[in-house]
């Protein structure tokens, strides 16, 4: 599908036809990458976008338990500074 470069202040920008986007999924944001001659289009990474199914399952399997399980190391400053 051929599309025409457009003049946009003093930048340039290409018009994405919506069948496009709507198959790519690109949403509000996107990267753009060079490879070569050509221009990648892609969505933007959300790198925590999935953070809290992924916690709910790793509960739901009970893999959620801290490390160093229930251990508290009180310093000296709780014990001689620190008032409730």
């Amino acid at each position: 599908m051929k599309s025409r470069i457009v003049k946009i202040g003093n930048s340039r920008g290409v018009r994405i036809p919506k069948p496009l986007i709507e198959e790519t999924g690109l949403g509000e944001e996107v990267e753009i990458q060079v490879e070569g001659n050509r221009l990648i289009i892609a969505p933007a990474d959300r790198p925590r976008a999935n953070w809290a199914s992924c916690f709910g399952k790793m509960a739901g399997a009970g893999d959620d338990t801290l490390v160093d399980g229930d251990v508290q190391i009180r310093t000296q400053w709780e014990e001689d500074e620190w008032e409730w």
